[in-house]
């Protein structure tokens, strides 16, 4: 067992499975629905970025690099000037949703290198330009192009060429839980020397000002390398750092004069740093200042041509009179190593050294992005923030039927600077790689989302805090199947205890669905975007007209999927616990009337031989959407494999499920399973074997949905054919846009309409890996359709597996498809292996788009990687290994 194993083992016995101490501060807290207590909901102009330096938040705070207590009471980031900039760089700049041409979009560099679940062991690189940082240009550049244009990025400003600007490199390595050292190395890529300002800054979070009750905690001098920090909560906190050119202490408050135009009690306010820093104002007054609860000390740095200088810090709650004595450096090194053991281990290593730093850049993105998460909605409607007194434009306005959701936990989001929240549905795949490394955390983050103060009492689960009422797809189950089952295979037992506490919190989601979503009674469903935002012709949230109805083949899909996994955890529960068969053949029957509906030819075309949503007109027939997008794949994700001697297991399932098989056949009523005379499993699919074959024709078409880089989530055909509907006297058109977004639909933030998404490509890789499994040889199919290739649909995930991974490998260029226009940067010897992982993919060139740190469900990548490298030919007795989780 590994050091980092063991520190994971003394977590598994905490009632929450984390450290005190992690990368838990957002990078991006501005901007955020939380801190908007306007009265019109426009969550990017109440708080700007313009404000943040300035201005206390109200239930969070962020930083560029940052570590903070679970609680974030005590936060620590580090701030840069190179001199020339209007402000300190406190924090990642980006665009608003108003000012990006595409939405909010963020424009720094800056790269994960490495994590480990414990944080024992963290790396982060932060690129800053020695130019003026080009705000204005960024913001000017970017609204006047066009949705059609691409967007303008830092690199296309001219800053980063000649390699004119640092390196900031931020390690953590932790002597124990509550002992954190820490090294900022400054590294200058120019041809001449430059300077730099760097201020690796301490502060509390401010409560006080919300909270009467709360006493104000305070940072003191010890001496001139030592500060305390204390507070009632958190205790007493010694921050050591070598010796400095000044020490600057201020307070965490809001600089009244210049947000509000009040004056200030004081000078100490929140960018007292600043204005020192780079206007020279109030220096004597912060530097003979001796305590605040923002500190921070300063140093002023020339660097020559190409060389590196050090600061070394250390936050440690016990008192050291050698803090950087004898051994100090060996710490990093002896954390370094031990990251290195524990990914040996984990990892695949028979995958090439490529393909495991792939793995292992995921791995830390996903873990840089745990982060502190506040939102009580009830008390945010009914408070003010101190600056716009409490308004009926907010108590009734976003989410204020959501007045029980009282969050405060660490989460893993989605990417900390454009989705400092957290999503539902994201948060279903970040799980999964996670399960590789930390299944407890994987585990509690599952059960999180499903408690009392997340869950509505209806049974509807949050979808995200700009509305928690939007339907995410119902992928949970699935989620906590495979967490399980990755769990199992890595300790060689299930946790049933915690299969059967989310068994039934998932019941009550399920009931849910079918009672708000399926408005006709006819198990097909509905749900809206469903997380696709603007793959539909119209806005499936809001429907088109009040005498149309629309019925979904993905609603219908993912609930086919819901019932399928619901009984499949039964069935795992059920070998152990006997009283869990009934609710197994419960969902299996369920899934039968989900399966005839999907197929009884409504969603079902037999001329396209493709699935549809349908709009139904009351008193007409159901219309076809023939949109060809992934929508009409989805079905293919309902499929399970069955081994017999599990149902022998059950008699009174197997009783149940053979009477209904022979009532329906009888009858000539759909049945949605399929066996084979040579094989010890039944196959469970909510597509039939033809139609499956007549669905991945077209979804293995380089003309259609296959590209380069994977599967596209519209297809190309719709390039050249556009596809127009009138409905209600209304004109729909949607076409295939590869790229970013040219509709206005959902803010124009997100695409849907042709890249390539990884949550969708990773569950049809692994949905067409299980029919493999059952069909074996028997079935093969034309890979890629037109090229005379046959391949058994085992093969055909491989392949798939392989488009998803070349986005991410060097090809015979020296070039990585995701950096698309910008390889030149990355082919740089000092940049060549920094990885980004974007939330989608263009569909014809693979060029990362969308939120460029999307490690949660875009990490899934790394699970692909072992998949792949498990399934190859191995020893026998390496295979043995692998049977425990059947088809997995």
């Amino acid at each position: 067992m590994t050091a980092e194993h063991q520190r994971l083992a003394v977590n598994d016995r905490k009632k929450i499975p984390l450290e005190q101490w992690g990368p838990y501060l957002s990078e991006r807290q501005w901007g955020t629905v939380r801190e908007d207590y306007g009265q019109y909901g426009d969550a990017w102009n109440y708080f700007p970025h313009d404000h943040a330096h300035s201005r206390v938040y109200r239930w969070g705070e962020d930083g560029l690099a940052g570590i903070t207590d679970y609680f974030q009471n005590l936060c620590f980031a580090v701030a840069l000037w190179n001199g020339k900039d209007p402000i300190l760089k406190e924090r990642l700049f980006g665009l608003g949703n108003n000012e990006g041409n595409h939405g909010e979009d963020v424009k720094e560099l800056y790269y994960y290198l490495d994590n480990v679940p414990t944080h024992y062991y963290m790396e982060y690189l932060y690129k800053y330009p020695q130019q003026k940082f080009p705000y204005n240009e960024l913001v000017a550049r970017n609204k006047w192009r066009s949705k059609t244009e691409p967007e303008y990025e830092i690199l296309d400003t001219g800053v980063f060429d000649h390699n004119e600007y640092f390196d900031v490199k931020i390690t953590y390595a932790k002597q124990s839980p509550q002992d954190i050292f820490i090294k900022i190395d400054i590294t200058n890529r120019f041809h001449k020397a430059a300077p730099i300002t760097v201020l690796p800054t301490l502060w509390f979070y401010n409560r006080w000002k919300n909270n009467a009750d709360e006493k104000k905690p305070l940072i003191t001098e010890i001496n001139k390398t030592a500060v305390k920090a204390e507070q009632e909560r958190l205790g007493k906190y010694y921050f050591y750092f070598q010796k400095p050119d000044d020490n600057f202490y201020t307070d965490n408050e809001t600089n009244k004069q210049r947000i509000m135009g009040i004056p200030n009690a004081s000078p100490f306010v929140k960018d007292a740093f600043h204005t020192a820093i780079i206007d020279g104002e109030n220096v004597e007054a912060l530097r003979s200042r001796k305590k605040g609860t923002k500190f921070s000390p300063i140093y002023k740095l020339q660097i020559e041509a190409h060389s590196t200088k050090t600061i070394y810090c250390r936050l440690s709650s016990k008192a050291h009179d050698t803090p950087f004595g004898t051994g100090f450096e060996q710490v990093f090194s002896s954390r370094k190593a031990q990251a290195d053991d524990f990914y040996a281990s984990v990892l695949c290593q028979s995958a090439t050294p490529e393909l495991l730093a792939i793995q292992r850049q995921a791995f830390a993105g996903l873990l840089w992005s745990k982060q502190y998460y506040h939102y009580d909605v009830e008390t945010w409607l009914t408070s003010t923030d101190g600056l716009t007194p409490v308004n009926d434009g907010k108590k009734k306005g976003r989410n204020s039927d959501w007045k029980h959701l009282k969050n405060q936990d660490i989460i893993l989001m989605p990417d900390k600077w454009e989705y400092p929240w957290y999503a539902a549905w994201d948060l279903a795949f970040h799980c999964i790689p996670m399960a590789m490394i930390d299944p407890t955390f994987a585990k509690h983050q599952l059960q999180l989302i499903m408690r009392e103060w997340y869950m509505k009492p209806d049974g509807q689960l949050p979808a995200y805090e700009w509305n928690f009422s939007d339907v995410n797809p119902p992928v949970h189950a699935w989620a906590a199947l495979q967490v399980y089952r990755i769990d199992k295979q890595n300790t060689g037992k299930g946790d049933l205890t915690f299969l059967k506490r989310i068994f039934q919190k998932l019941i009550i989601n399920f009931t849910w669905w079918i009672n708000r979503k399926d408005e006709s009674g006819n198990n097909l469903f509905e749900g809206g975007f469903l997380g696709l935002d603007n793959i539909g012709v119209f806005d499936r949230s809001h429907g088109v007209a009040a005498n149309m109805h629309l019925e979904q083949a993905d609603g219908t899909s993912w609930m086919g999927k819901y019932a399928l996994n619901m009984m499949d955890i039964a069935l795992e529960i059920a070998t152990h616990d006997i009283s869990f068969e009934d609710m197994a053949t419960k969902f299996f029957e369920h899934f039968v009337l989900i399966a005839e509906a999907m197929n009884d030819n409504v969603l079902w075309n037999e001329k396209d031989q493709f699935f549809y949503d349908c709009v139904s007109v009351k008193g007409g027939e159901a219309m076809p959407l023939k949109v060809q997008s992934i929508v009409g794949l989805i079905p293919l994700l309902a499929v399970s494999v069955i081994e017999k001697s599990t149902i022998t297991k059950l008699p009174d399932f197997k009783k149940r499920i053979t009477w209904f098989e022979n009532y329906r056949k009888k009858n000539n009523r759909f049945w949605p399973n399929e066996e084979r005379s040579d094989s010890d499993m039944i196959l469970i699919s909510l597509v039939p074997r033809e139609r499956l074959i007549a669905l991945l024709k077209r979804m293995l078409n380089e003309e259609e949905f296959l590209s380069e880089g994977g599967i596209r989530a519209l297809s190309k055909y719709h390039e050249k054919h556009p596809y127009s509907i009138t409905l209600d006297g209304k004109v729909y058109t949607i076409q295939y846009d590869p790229g970013d977004s040219t509709s206005n639909m959902f803010g124009g933030n997100s695409n849907w309409r042709g890249p390539v998404w990884m949550p969708l490509n990773y569950l049809l890789i692994r949905s067409v890996r299980r029919y493999g499994l059952f069909y074996g040889d028997t079935l093969k199919v034309e890979c890629p359709t037109g090229s005379g290739n046959m391949m058994n649909l085992t093969d055909v995930a491989d392949f798939l597996t392989n488009r998803i991974i070349s986005l991410f490998t060097i090809n015979d260029k020296g070039n990585r498809a995701f950096n698309g226009a910008y390889n030149w940067f990355y082919q740089q010897d000092c940049n060549k292996d920094l990885l980004q992982f974007y939330e989608y993919f263009h569909g014809d060139s693979g060029t990362g788009l969308g939120a460029s740190h999307q490690t949660g469900w875009t990490a899934c990548v790394a699970d692909l990687i072992h998949q792949m490298e498990r399934h190859k030919p191995q020893p026998k007795k390496v295979i043995e290994s692998f049977k425990e989780e059947g088809e997995e």
